[in-house]
């Protein structure tokens, strides 16, 4: 079974459309997302373009603001600041990576969590940690939806994770762990990587490495879900060889066409959710 990303994404965002017009009736207004786009990084401007383009689409308002490479990260922080007390700005993202001379952690803390649309903010962190409710980072919160839609009973299976990154290893980890999934965290200090792959019944894998999990990493039967997107001479693959592995797996997601489209319909459910609960408060 392939696991169809772009199916489940416009899905997803059909029924934001439908939330969307729900709260524009109730309150007179949308959800409003801005992205602060620093230098010129050809995959994250592509990125960002989609980001807009997907938000305009189900109803949410959408900004950008880009500045040059060597803007001075005080601009940015006090623009984050500005943002943070603009009530028509619901999720603020500062897209990744940034400049050397900017530090990334203090972009990240200086969003106010309630607005942290990506969910790198401690508070959200810790909050996803401790199984409070929390904004979860868009891209494992994809690999998540993917994962259920495929099987919807996780309890007692076991799940390999393949990188330990902020962005997606361990917030995937806390999301298995709340479904009762027996998670095995794994990264390039990982002795026998293969083997602990072959145990798994979900391998989720995230690394940058081409076609790294290989059949012979896979029992019958397992879930994989590739995270990776990694350009190549014959054009763009996961870290996961799709041809040899969707011949063993029960269900596999392809690059392109997998956790892609799914990670930025989060991104706007995200902005959704965070626009409600400023509401209810």
């Amino acid at each position: 079974m392939i696991i169809d990303g772009k199916k489940a994404s416009a899905a997803l965002r059909e029924e934001l459309k439908e939330k969307v017009s729900k709260l524009k009736s109730t309150y007179n207004t949308v959800p409003g997302l801005t992205v602060i786009l620093v230098g010129e990084d050809p995959p994250s401007k592509i990125y960002v373009k989609n980001k807009e383009k997907s938000a305009v689409e189900v109803g949410i308002n959408s900004e950008v603001i880009h500045y040059p490479d060597n803007i001075e990260e005080k601009v940015v922080l006090d623009k984050i600041k500005e943002l943070n007390k603009n009530d028509k700005v619901s999720g603020i993202l500062v897209q990744l990576p940034l400049p050397k001379h900017i530090d990334k952690r203090k972009v990240i803390e200086t969003i106010d969590p309630s607005k942290d649309v990506d969910g790198l903010h401690p508070v959200n962190v810790g909050n996803l940690s401790s199984g409070y409710d929390s904004t979860i980072p868009c891209t494992p919160m994809g690999c998540y939806l993917l994962i259920k839609n495929t099987e919807k009973n996780l309890n007692g299976k076991h799940a390999v994770i393949i990188g330990r990154s902020n962005l997606n290893g361990k917030p995937m980890t806390q999301l298995l762990l709340k479904e009762n999934c027996t998670v095995t965290i794994t990264h390039s200090k990982t002795k026998d990587l293969k083997a602990e792959c072959k145990r798994a019944d979900i391998i989720v894998a995230a690394v940058g490495k081409p076609k790294l999990v290989k059949a012979d990493w896979v029992k019958k039967d397992a879930i994989v879900i590739d995270v990776g997107i990694n350009k190549t001479d014959s054009g763009l693959v996961g870290d996961v060889d799709f041809d040899e592995v969707s011949k063993i797996a029960k269900a596999i997601t392809p690059v392109p066409g997998g956790v892609g489209p799914m990670t930025i319909a989060c991104l706007l459910s995200n902005t959704v959710e965070c626009f409600k609960r400023a509401r209810s408060n």
